[in-house]
């Protein structure tokens, strides 16, 4: 938790850095394929680092281990760490179905408020881009889940927050890193090819004695 609260203050440049990655040109899946399981993240921040969304996916069938995955998870409540449905509104469930988990342990009645809120409906529209996109196929969804890992900077508790901000982040965050779980990005090709020019944020402050 406390590396993630370290993260939110990460600054613009860093995050432009990982939007810049290009993606591998992999094209959308056909619907006969059979998805077993795909990853994928993203980082999403503006100016203030309350409002950075980093969440991270696993996309596959619901007659497969993602699906046994989402069973498992909604049944076996954990306090702090409640997980539920991605739903445009109450009894508006999205598909596919996306069951959403936070990253930070929840006692806060305010945290618990933004993010059941603006970043479960920013979630879910995410979701349904990513679908508009054709990043997720159209006549899989009711086929597919997903299991989205959901950063909510603590720091919402105590700051003065722009609902719609967080929420276009979020929103933008989600869409992304589906995208590219489906699209397999970034590619092994850029990696290898980039690996000793991408250093990690956090480690170079600890090299730099800033942590």
């Amino acid at each position: 938790m406390a590396k993630k609260k370290a993260a939110s203050k990460k600054p613009r440049s860093a995050a432009a850095a990982a939007r810049s990655i290009p993606g591998a040109a992999t094209p959308a899946i056909a619907t006969s394929d059979r998805i077993v399981m795909r990853t994928g993240e993203a980082l999403v921040e503006a100016e203030p680092s309350w409002s950075a969304a980093e969440p991270e996916v696993v996309i596959g069938e619901l007659d497969g281990p993602v699906g046994y995955a989402i069973a498992n998870l909604l049944g076996d409540q954990v306090k702090g760490h409640t997980r539920v449905f991605a739903i445009l509104n109450s009894d508006i469930q999205i598909r596919p179905t996306t069951l959403m988990v936070s990253k930070v342990t929840v006692n806060n009645e305010r945290y618990t408020n933004i993010l059941m809120g603006t970043v479960q409906a920013a979630i879910a529209n995410g979701v349904l881009d990513a679908v508009r996109a054709g990043d997720l196929p159209k006549d899989k969804v009711n086929d597919l889940g997903i299991v989205i890992s959901v950063w909510l900077d603590p720091a919402v508790i105590s700051t003065e927050i722009d609902p719609e901000l967080l929420f276009r982040t979020n929103r933008e965050a989600t869409a992304k890193a589906i995208r590219k779980a489906m699209r397999h990005e970034p590619s092994i090709d850029w990696l290898l090819e980039n690996q000793d020019k991408v250093t990690h944020y956090f480690h170079q402050l600890a090299v730099d004695k800033q942590l």
